[in-house]
């Protein structure tokens, strides 16, 4: 145990009859000085003690809550099935135990059936808790309003149009769909090769509207344990309609709803049982409110007849790679801000990209301005385009062995 400082001897005058009167002044002065010294002395360990004092009463009162908490019974998580006269019926985790059980006044005007509740050893309702929904969906990459626009993308301006159809306008003008007479479509499936803008297009979509961009990888609803993945689904829905207007973009679908086959494997059987809660969620049992569906894939072939099924992705927008004018277009987005000689002309360069994607595109523009960075130079010319194309036709033929390599 510490011991406490000891205290500044307390200064004492002593004057010696013998002294002369300028002596006397001196010694007096001298022993001002000291009791100076020693208050402001004692003033600072008055600081410094009342300073542990406070952190002392700080420790004792963390000490104070953390012995509550530990001498507090633990709570249960339960479920309100259903609201009686009687009192409240909840089912608990774990067991489905369902208990008729009574809450306090203060709580019992705010639960609802499905509502989540936390309960003590007797089964009475002690607090009211969040609505669940899983951590992973929460992690999910959400965009309040993506920041691409459409004349962000170039060459797929027919898929554009279909696009906004069927997602942009029921959002925006859904009296239009009650005055027509018609549902809007259910889903949008975007399929085509890699790199030719299907996500870009629905993020577009999402930022036009001013909806909420819900995006995630069909592969992130493959779980290993049996239920995992169907959670994760309803999850997904249920964050959209917390965030509505939302638009939801699965990625690589065919991960989740490839053509179902004869295998007995665990693995199958849970991705099939993902699927087909993806295919109730989709059926909506529930009213999906201002919720637009999306998905895209590059395998097309492989998905399942269900999920292709109308009531589902009633409209499927093939996005190919772009034509030559397209081409030119995505060069002009991509160039935009870029320092570029005028003896470029983008249509010649448009014209040698024969069969490269936008994403091929974009990495193009980006090369050429790395190899006039290279040069020491400000500006991108011909010959810089010129290298980036060769540079990019290297690395498809690299691609290209490894793939013959693995088959």
């Amino acid at each position: 145990m510490s011991h406490s400082p000891s205290l500044p001897d307390r200064p004492r005058l002593d004057l010696d009859p013998e002294m002369s009167e300028a002596e006397r002044l001196e010694a007096i002065r001298k022993h001002f000085a000291r009791i100076v010294q020693v208050n402001d002395e004692l003033e600072d360990r008055l600081e410094d003690a009342e300073s542990q004092r406070e952190d002392l009463k700080d420790d004792v009162d963390s000490l104070k809550r953390e012995n509550e908490v530990l001498k507090t019974s633990s709570l249960y998580v339960a479920s309100v099935e259903e609201i009686t006269d009687e009192g409240v019926v909840i089912k608990q985790h774990g067991n489905n135990q369902e208990v008729l059980t009574e809450t306090a006044s203060r709580l019992e005007a705010d639960l609802e059936p499905g509502d989540r509740v936390a309960i003590n050893d007797s089964f009475s309702i002690q607090t009211a808790l969040d609505d669940e929904t899983d951590a992973r969906a929460q992690a999910m990459e959400i965009q309040e309003s993506p920041d691409v626009e459409y004349a962000d993308i170039g060459g797929i301006d027919e898929q554009i149009r279909e696009v906004r159809e069927a997602v942009e306008d029921p959002l925006e003008n859904p009296e239009i769909f009650d005055a027509v007479g018609v549902d809007p479509p259910s889903g949008v499936l975007l399929h085509g090769p890699p790199g030719t803008g299907k996500t870009m297009l629905a993020k577009a979509v999402a930022n036009e509207s001013d909806a909420t961009f819900i995006k995630m990888a069909g592969s992130e609803l493959v779980r290993k344990f049996i239920g995992e993945g169907s959670r994760l689904v309803r999850d997904l829905f249920e964050l959209a309609a917390e965030r509505e207007p939302a638009v939801i973009f699965i990625d690589e679908i065919d991960a989740v709803a490839a053509k179902r086959t004869d295998s007995k494997t665990s693995g199958d059987a849970e991705v099939q049982r993902t699927m087909m809660q993806l295919l109730s969620e989709m059926d909506g049992f529930d009213e999906r409110g201002e919720i637009r569906i999306m998905a895209a894939t590059n395998r097309f072939d492989m998905l399942d007849e269900a999920i292709l099924r109308p009531g589902r992705f009633d409209r499927l927008i093939e996005v190919p790679k772009p034509g030559v004018e397209g081409r030119e277009r995505i060069l002009e987005i991509h160039t935009e801000d870029m320092n570029v000689d005028d003896d470029v002309d983008l249509s010649a360069v448009a014209a040698d990209l024969e069969d490269k994607s936008g994403a091929d595109i974009a990495s193009l523009a980006t090369e050429a301005g790395m190899f006039a960075i290279r040069d020491d130079r400000t500006a991108v010319r011909r010959g810089d385009f010129e290298d980036a194309l060769e540079k990019l036709e290297d690395a498809d033929e690299v691609a290209d062995r490894n793939v013959h390599y693995q088959y």
